[in-house]
């Protein structure tokens, strides 16, 4: 069983920052992709960010595209997203996850990924 707690949410104005922790712990044998997804009210889950085990490969959602930064520790088991320049409309939980097995290739869509956070609410005032 893998396990992935989110932290690092808060509330923040508009053209703010946030970094976003997710610990992973478990039985996380093998190679594995990290991915970002956000959740907003009345909405899909949907992708933001992934990076590779190695961490040389990131791909991100057009709407976060510089300004959003995906990264992982490995000898930590965590992965970070840094988010700048925020926006009303990056309000959302945001679940980091797992996707096992993969080298090269960043999934986007949810079920790519095996294991999930419980999430974090990102919420961003005007």
């Amino acid at each position: 069983q893998v396990q992935l707690v989110e932290s690092g949410g808060a509330l923040v104005q508009a053209g703010g920052s946030l970094r976003l922790s997710c610990a992973v712990s478990g039985r996380t044998f093998g190679t594995y992709v990290m991915g970002w997804f956000c959740q907003a009210p009345g909405k899909e889950r949907e992708f933001v960010a992934a990076i590779t085990w190695s961490g040389g490969s990131t791909g991100y959602a057009d709407s976060v595209k510089g300004r959003f930064s995906i990264s992982r520790d490995n000898a930590e088991n965590t992965v970070y997203l840094q988010m700048n320049s925020l926006k009303p409309e990056d309000t959302a939980v945001y679940y980091c996850a797992v996707s096992k097995g993969r080298v090269h290739y960043l999934p986007q869509h949810t079920d790519e990924y095996d294991y999930w956070g419980q999430g974090t609410q990102v919420s961003v005032s005007s």
